[in-house]
């Protein structure tokens, strides 16, 4: 399923046996068993085509504006708010790609493009300002004890005062879990400065999609009964996911944020693979398989075809995504 309300996909009709997937799956088990689960803990720099081109300059410079800030806890912080949409508006009127309200934007917008305009609708005036707003939090807190950066994430949810007095982050559910998310979210921004672990759940996922092969495809299908246990692309890879326990999002690019982004070399069976109609934009995605080894995917390519295997290294090969439970954990309901 593509971009939120359409599905377009594609692909070529490639044969295989199901013992070169047995083989896979059992592979997947043995390494999954064999490395400690993890993820990346990322530098500053952030992941290839993870924040769209129109705003990723903004997010790497203004992400560097305090020691507490990087350019992925920002990029999590906006998509969270807003999903990268500089028009929308909440119920509670916060307003454009960073969701001020206005209040707060009278006290804390600037001028971030030096137009001598502090536009809360301008995405150059509201990342600079989400930004500055997150370091003047910093300030606040750098001398409670614990983790600034939880500090900081904690006094953006719950305010200064309360992490202040709490000696950390307050004893808030919305609060802690708010800074749970944000910091696992994080994770599918930042450039992974490590190995990125394998999960246990991958072996899971390839077995279900294995067992549809052959499925025609179904634009929009999630394999219910009323639709003849077919599925689109994305409806795929969330039942496969489904299957063992991981919740993901409907669509292709929003799963793409559910976990960290290993490169075309570090590719495992299991990991979700993506192809955009624009290389620098996540939000471009408009196919999603799952990764079974030696170049080929499991996936729902079109109306008219089966789900079947696919290579993957065509032209809008866009990148992966190692499924994690607390990178999906952390999508939002509603981007």
């Amino acid at each position: 399923m593509t971009v939120r309300k359409a599905w377009v996909v594609g692909g070529a009709l490639v044969g295989a046996g199901m013992g070169f997937v047995m083989l896979l799956v059992i592979g997947v088990y043995v390494v999954a068993g064999n490395l400690v689960n993890g993820l990346g803990t990322g530098g500053r720099a952030l992941a290839t085509g993870a924040v769209p081109a129109a705003y990723k300059s903004l997010v790497q410079k203004w992400g560097n504006l305090c020691p507490a800030l990087t350019p992925a806890l920002l990029a999590a912080q906006l998509y969270q708010e807003s999903g990268w949409n500089p028009t929308v508006v909440s119920p509670a009127d916060a307003r454009g790609i960073a969701q001020f309200i206005p209040s707060t934007w009278a006290t804390h917008g600037i001028d971030g493009n030096g137009d001598g305009k502090r536009d809360i609708w301008d995405p150059a005036d509201a990342i600079p300002s989400a930004a500055s707003y997150d370091c003047e939090l910093a300030k606040y807190v750098k001398d409670v004890p614990g983790n600034v950066s939880d500090n900081m994430l904690a006094a953006y949810n719950a305010g200064a005062y309360r992490v202040i007095r709490s000696g950390g982050v307050p004893p808030i559910g919305e609060t802690q879990n708010y800074v749970k998310r944000i910091r696992s979210l994080a994770q599918s921004f930042a450039a992974p400065a490590r190995r990125i672990d394998p999960t246990q759940q991958a072996a899971g996922a390839i077995a279900f999609a294995q067992s549809k092969l052959g499925t025609p495809y179904l634009w929009g299908g999630e394999g219910s009964a009323s639709q003849g246990g077919r599925f689109d692309c994305s409806g795929l890879t969330q039942a496969a996911y489904a299957k063992v326990g991981i919740t993901l999002p409907r669509v292709a690019n929003d799963q793409y944020n559910a976990g960290p982004h290993p490169s075309r070399g570090q590719l495992l069976p299991g990991d979700l693979v993506f192809f955009s109609t624009d290389l620098g934009d996540s939000r471009a995605i408009h196919h999603v398989g799952i990764y079974v080894g030696g170049g080929y995917m499991i996936d729902a390519p079109r109306t008219g075809a089966v789900i079947r295997f696919d290579p993957i290294d065509t032209p809008d090969y866009f990148g992966a995504t190692r499924v994690t439970e607390d990178g999906a954990k952390a999508l939002p309901t509603k981007v």
